[in-house]
């Protein structure tokens, strides 16, 4: 089989090849490699990259197979982990050479979930130092370029996992998720990036940056594999006091094709924010054939929604800071100047200030469940603009200026703030292009109808199949 083919093959396709035996771990991991080093050069995916331990882990999960030990569909899948991750053995830098020695004696919970459903860890993925920006830059390990177009960004902070999947370089990633850290790359690399529910995937074991609002999640070239990793990654763990004691469906048992009876509410101020008239027009036909497919679409008021990023940055800005306050006393002159100044900025937020920012999460987060009983999902683009050049600090959507953090964030915040799950998939490409994308958000803990909308509209498009031309 060709090797391309190969790192372009979702999950889904690539799990029963490998349980019957017609394709070898081996051969996946050799594939994923030898794209590794070809495309590595360019795109700036990887911090760590384990070749020989994935050789051996391929090895011994072929010869678990052939003795009809299979640990279950992700065994001998390919997957890398955002560089805050903790892995036991291995480095975690969290995107900072202050630490690019410090090797944890344990896995994060997430990993070890990977590691007994038998995923395969091809290394460590780029990020934005300490997982505190929305492009993707880090002068520390190099900055991280979109596979679409290498002078822009991947958007962040989990650039390397954005570009990794879209690239082929691995099947399945992961990201955290604080202000839109998922899904601003996944919309800006072409990608399925999900948000789930806080509390539904432990936070264990992962570098924090705003306690209150951080989520990790898989990242994907397809919906199907996102569900597939939520199977494994997703549940209770007692090591993460915000972990949620709830049943775990099987996210793939949602996949039906069907969204006939789904109500879909559309924010109108979504639309009334800058927004770059190509995406609004992709997003507005994407929420058009949901409704052509059975959705039950309408307009709703998210008034609210105007007031995400002031809550968002009190809240974000005050958890991060009083997170990394020793760290930067002690090394503030090491850390990438912008990050240094929002931690530094975060000093100056008051008690008074972080807690009139929960009183309107509060409000926040009782308009949005207000909403979603009148509906099951809401929709939007997942992002303003398509991906701005690399260290660009301002951004052109439609006929505003915007600055670009501002704009990045401008429609993923709000989700951080409820903690519901939403999801960002591919719905179109610029005249330039680049991916666009739609988002969905759903009730907390109902991921099975956001995957469900999100798979049918993947379904009957064919935004997913299309490769970068790297």
């Amino acid at each position: 089989m060709d090797p391309l083919e190969i790192c372009y093959m979702s999950a889904g396709e690539l799990s029963p090849l490998i349980q019957n035996k017609e394709l070898s771990p081996v051969e996946v991991i050799q594939a994923h490699l030898d794209r590794i080093q070809e495309t590595e050069p360019v795109l700036n995916s990887f911090i760590t990259l384990l070749p020989e331990e994935a050789l051996a882990a391929a090895k011994r999960a072929e010869a678990d197979i052939q003795a009809g030990k299979s640990r279950g569909p992700l065994h001998g899948i390919p997957v890398a982990l955002k560089d805050l991750y903790n892995t036991a053995g291995i480095r975690t830098t969290s995107g900072s050479r202050i630490f690019d020695t410090f090797i944890p004696q344990h896995d994060c919970t997430v990993a070890a979930k990977f590691n007994q459903a038998g995923a395969i860890l091809l290394g460590k993925l780029n990020m934005h130092q300490f997982a505190y920006g929305p492009t993707g830059e880090n002068p520390d390990y190099g900055h991280m370029h979109n596979p679409w177009d290498p002078e822009m960004v991947t958007g962040g902070s989990s650039g390397g996992s954005g570009s990794a999947t879209a690239a082929g370089q691995c099947t399945i990633t992961t990201g955290s998720d604080t202000g839109g850290s998922i899904r601003i790359p996944a919309a800006l690399c072409g990608i399925v990036g999900l948000k789930p529910t806080y509390g539904l995937v432990s936070r264990y074991g992962l570098t924090p940056l705003a306690w209150s609002m951080d989520h990790p999640g898989p990242m994907t070239r397809t919906v199907e594999d996102a569900a597939m990793a939520m199977n494994a990654i997703a549940g209770y763990d007692p090591k993460d006091v915000a972990s949620a004691k709830v049943e775990v469906p099987d996210y793939t048992a949602s996949l039906t094709g069907d969204v006939r009876g789904i109500r879909i509410g559309v924010p109108k101020e979504f639309f009334e924010a800058p927004l770059d008239p190509q995406i609004g027009r992709a997003v507005r036909d994407a929420i058009a054939l949901l409704e052509s497919m059975g959705a039950q679409v309408r307009e709703v008021d998210f008034p609210m929604f105007n007031d995400s990023q002031a809550i968002s940055t009190a809240m974000l800005m005050a958890e991060a800071s009083a997170y990394h306050k020793d760290l930067l006393a002690r090394d503030g002159d090491k850390l990438y100047p912008p990050v240094r100044l929002r931690l530094e900025a975060g000093l100056f937020i008051t008690a008074a200030d972080y807690l009139r920012a929960q009183q309107g999460r509060a409000l926040f987060n009782q308009q949005a469940r207000d909403l979603l009983k009148e509906v099951d999902l809401l929709a939007g683009p997942t992002e303003p603009v398509t991906a701005p050049p690399l260290l660009a600090d301002h951004v052109q959507a439609g006929e505003h200026s915007v600055g670009t953090t501002s704009a990045l964030t401008q429609y993923t915040r709000p989700y951080n703030i409820t903690g519901f799950p939403a999801i960002s998939i591919p719905c179109g490409f610029s005249d330039t292009g680049m991916p666009m994308a739609l988002q969905l958000c759903g009730r907390p803990f109902d991921e099975p109808t956001v995957l469900r909308a999100a798979h049918a509209y993947e379904q009957a498009t064919d935004w997913h199949k299309r490769r970068p031309p790297l």
